[in-house]
């Protein structure tokens, strides 16, 4: 924007949109801590259900099911934090600077929390 000063209507319009960005991007990390929570649960519960019982072969192992729905929910988390990104990036071109987005650390947070889950459902631990 050019050198003028933004009147206050225009800045508090701004900062509720910034704030609509990072209430969606806690969205993403909502919808995939689920998913990588599930995927990682579903895991442990077939494999303790192996052990104490028997089991017909499932069609697709545990396993592979709990890396796939971690995987789901890492990938929508990263693409949420792209889409959040660009975003934020539009709006500091169009409004100048805004503050740095914690809910983007939060989702940096929480994919390190997935890939550990990843480690541990691929490593059987």
């Amino acid at each position: 924007m050019a050198d003028r000063p933004i009147d206050p209507n225009t800045r508090l319009a701004a900062e509720r949109n910034r704030l609509a960005l990072e209430r969606t991007m806690m969205a993403w990390v909502r919808t995939a801590t689920s998913l990588i929570a599930f995927g990682f649960t579903l895991f442990q519960a077939f494999r303790y259900l192996s052990t104490t019982e028997r089991l017909r072969q499932p069609f697709v192992s545990p396993q592979v099911f709990g890396i796939a729905m971690i995987a789901v929910g890492l990938i929508a988390l990263l693409l949420g934090w792209i889409q959040h990104v660009q975003q934020l990036k539009a709006l500091r071109a169009e409004f100048g600077p805004m503050p740095h987005s914690i809910a983007a650390v939060l989702a940096a947070l929480v994919a390190a929390l997935g890939v550990i889950a990843v480690l541990g459902v691929t490593l059987r631990l």
